[in-house]
């Protein structure tokens, strides 16, 4: 969870997280140098699945994800804002997503629109985007993918980081990724609640097409370039001569 200045919504978010989690999961929260009385709150909960690393300063929501993914120990991470909340039943959906096919990388929800106080203002998210479409040119064209409705499979980081400092946001580039290398689940119920309201960090209006058509650009170069290198140093010489010694 990246968490910037987002004391009002924080209790209610963290308590539904943590209503879902095992034993043995974790909720790594990256603070973002939060001035609000934040990181006091968090400090305040008494939760051992609760770790809590703050950056000494504002360093914004892309490198606060990318820390967290680096601190995160389990195969599967979820992907979660500080001003949203999960649904029942969230976790054990995913969590059965993945373990159904081991090629997935991605997994998606639908999610319900909710305003600052919480009150249901559209049923679907993915409605309001015309349906979901994991591929990477339908992603090209309309991003479909909805960060805090996300997880992605571990083994996806050793492509997707570190995260390009230039892509729109960083979940355009997981899950185009995803879609590109795997594949990508989307489950139709919605089990999360987005909101949506004045201080959301992703763009609540229409970006002019000139820049929307810019981004799309500059992700499919980042997306073809990241995947050649990666391709290349699977079978670099050095990596061919590790796997033989290994077998």
């Amino acid at each position: 969870m990246a968490v910037f200045n987002g004391r009002n919504f924080l209790p209610v978010q963290v308590a539904s997280v943590l209503s879902q989690l095992e034993p043995q999961d974790e909720l790594v929260i990256i603070d973002d140098a939060s001035s609000d009385g934040s990181s006091e709150w968090l400090a305040s909960v008494n939760d051992p699945r609760l770790h809590i690393h703050a950056n000494p300063f504002n360093t914004g929501v892309v490198k606060s994800f990318e820390r967290g993914f680096l601190i995160a120990r389990h195969p599967v991470l979820f992907l979660c804002d500080q001003d949203d909340v999960w649904l029942p039943g969230k976790r054990s959906a995913f969590v059965a997503a993945f373990e159904r096919d081991p090629r997935i990388l991605v997994v998606v929800s639908d999610a319900e629109l909710i305003d600052g106080h919480g009150v249901v203002t559209a049923s679907s998210f993915m409605a309001t985007r015309g349906g979901f479409r994991s591929g990477v040119w339908s992603t090209l064209v309309r991003n479909r993918y909805l960060g805090c409705s996300m997880a992605i499979r571990r083994e996806l980081l050793s492509v997707a980081l570190p995260i390009p400092s230039s892509v729109p946001m960083h979940d355009m580039w997981l899950g185009a990724l995803g879609a590109a290398l795997g594949k990508v689940s989307y489950i139709a119920a919605p089990l999360m609640q987005y909101r949506r309201h004045g201080s959301n960090v992703s763009p609540g209006q229409p970006q002019g097409w000139q820049r929307m058509l810019l981004w799309r650009v500059k992700l499919l170069s980042l997306l073809v370039h990241r995947i050649v290198s990666w391709v290349l140093r699977l079978h670099s010489p050095r990596a061919l001569s590790m796997g033989s010694s290994e077998k």
